[in-house]
């Protein structure tokens, strides 16, 4: 649908005023808002004064088009010379030295859309379209009808008065301008402060970085320095039981038999939280010993089977299981360091495990990866829990917890571990329906430069590790390490080993 609304000629100056009046009108009956109202009276008025200029005068036609959505048509046609370069002027920042473009310049930016057809000796007609707003109503053919009339029967407003009316624009578009530069200073102002807020925030989190550093530097020297100090009283109450336990001081009553062995297993229990603590600051210190060697996945689980197995009581109502490795590679890496992560881990799974079976796998992953698997139908871990397991001395609260040792550290310490490894754990689980723990591993160990790695220990700390996982170890070994640091409780080992020719016969008497 195109209905006009009004036509009106251009032929002197002064029309150039009414037209635009009669352009805010029409925009104001046909429900534009006041702003709107100003930019269609002002793209009227420069293309109105374009035709008048270049072309001494033309027309001005007002048209409504469409149902729904509708649009404000207003077509500027002149006769006059055209535009011969009108693809030049159209260029954006176009200029000239007789201001030419500048109409249409604006027009362009006031209006939705601006259509211009031109050729020299043909003339200009230039269309300005603005789309009616959502919530305008669409006009029906009556209701232009009576716009019309209503146009028809107006009398001729005073020409000055629209140009009062553009004044009083010019004054509310100048005052919105300051308010919107004030607005501006104080966001500016809001910035700045905001800026030297977060250079501010910046620098105290450089400082709490710091600082955190530092404590962990401290806790992990007071963690290897307290393990270290902690390990040979600890090596000497395991053996000291062992001694009364395997009777080479003679027998024992039931009673202190009872004891001791308290003694013994608290003692094996201390012994473990230390070994963990110590695994744990060498790990966060970089200063983790690796020897990195080739060894095959079947030699390791063969391994295993064999520690492991013994953890199970008579009757057991789990099942050990050890998946045979297929068409894995030979692994180049710690063996040792892998073997404590699914150690750990299969220790775990028989512990909260009360009937069914731990499974431990292998497969070749992505990407020159091998994933160790560690199954079991066991008690299961809810899904608030798989994160927090892998913190430091957290245990989840469960019935079956209250009848196992355990420190807290070992799925802290495996993780930590398997990323030393250049690896990565993750898990799956429902409660009541079992655990599987994946171990991620680079085939081929990478070293990591930032990692500060030690590839030799002292011979005494691993003679004391073996000893403190290990009480059955033989104590003549022991002995050797502790006569330098406690030659009292060395005494006791002496006198009783040498006095105890049928467990180890002429060996001890020999070595000390």
């Amino acid at each position: 649908m195109s209905y006009p609304i009004l036509t009106a000629e251009v032929r002197f100056e002064q029309d150039i005023v009414q037209v635009r009046q009669k352009a805010r009108q029409i925009a104001a009956w046909l429900g534009f808002d006041s702003q709107a109202q100003t930019r269609i009276a002002t793209a009227v008025s420069e293309i109105a004064r374009n035709a008048f200029k270049y072309a001494g005068g033309g027309k001005v036609e007002f048209i409504v088009e469409g149902e729904s959505p509708q649009i404000f048509r207003t077509r500027i046609s002149d006769t006059g010379p055209g535009i011969a370069d009108l693809a030049v002027v159209l260029i954006p920042n176009f200029r000239s030295g007789t201001g030419a473009g500048l109409g249409l310049a604006a027009a362009k930016r006031l209006m939705d859309e601006v259509e211009i057809d031109s050729a020299p000796d043909r003339g200009t007609a230039v269309q300005l379209i603005k789309h009616f707003s959502k919530h305008m109503p669409a006009l029906s053919a009556i209701e232009l009808n009576q716009l019309v009339d209503k146009l028809t029967r107006q009398i001729p407003e005073d020409p000055y008065a629209e140009i009062q009316q553009q004044n009083q624009e010019l004054l509310r578009t100048l005052e919105e301008l300051r308010q919107r530069q004030e607005e501006l200073i104080q966001l500016n102002q809001q910035l700045e402060d905001t800026n030297r807020g977060v250079v501010a925030l910046y620098a105290e989190l450089n400082e709490k970085a710091e600082s955190l550093r530092r404590e962990g530097q401290l806790k992990s020297s007071f963690l290897s320095n307290m393990s270290h100090e902690f390990r040979t009283p600890l090596t000497v109450i395991l053996l000291l039981s062992e001694i009364l336990l395997n009777r080479l001081d003679g027998e024992l009553s039931a009673e202190q038999e009872k004891q001791v062995n308290y003694i013994h297993k608290s003692a094996e229990s201390l012994a473990e939280l230390v070994n963990d603590s110590l695994d744990l600051a060498k790990v966060q210190a970089g200063k983790l010993t690796l020897r990195v060697a080739d060894f095959e996945v079947e030699d390791l689980f063969s391994a295993l089977r064999g520690m492991m197995r013994p953890l199970l009581p008579q009757n057991s109502a789990v099942t050990l299981i050890f998946e045979a490795p297929l068409e894995l590679p030979t692994l180049t890496t710690d063996e040792g360091k892998v073997s404590q992560i699914l150690r750990n881990l299969i220790s775990n799974a028989l512990k909260f495990t009360e009937a069914g079976e731990v499974r431990v796998a292998a497969e070749i992953g992505e990407g020159e990866t091998v994933t160790f698997s560690v199954a079991d139908t066991g008690i299961g871990i809810s899904p608030a829990d798989q994160k927090r397991i892998f913190e430091e001395f957290v245990q989840i609260e469960n019935p079956l917890q209250k009848g196992v040792k355990g420190t807290g550290l070992g799925l802290s310490l495996c993780k930590k571990l398997a990323e030393f490894l250049g690896g990565s754990i993750d898990i799956t689980s429902s409660p009541g329906v079992g655990s599987t723990f994946f171990v991620k591993l680079p085939i081929v160990y990478a070293p990591d430069e930032e990692n500060s790695l030690e590839m030799s220990a002292a011979k005494g700390d691993e003679i004391l590790r073996a000893i403190a996982n290990s009480p059955s170890s033989a104590p003549d070994s022991a002995a050797k390490v502790l006569m330098g640091e406690d030659e009292d409780s060395f005494s006791v080992f002496a006198e009783k080993l040498l006095g105890t020719n049928s467990l180890y016969g002429d060996r001890g008497s020999q070595e000390s």
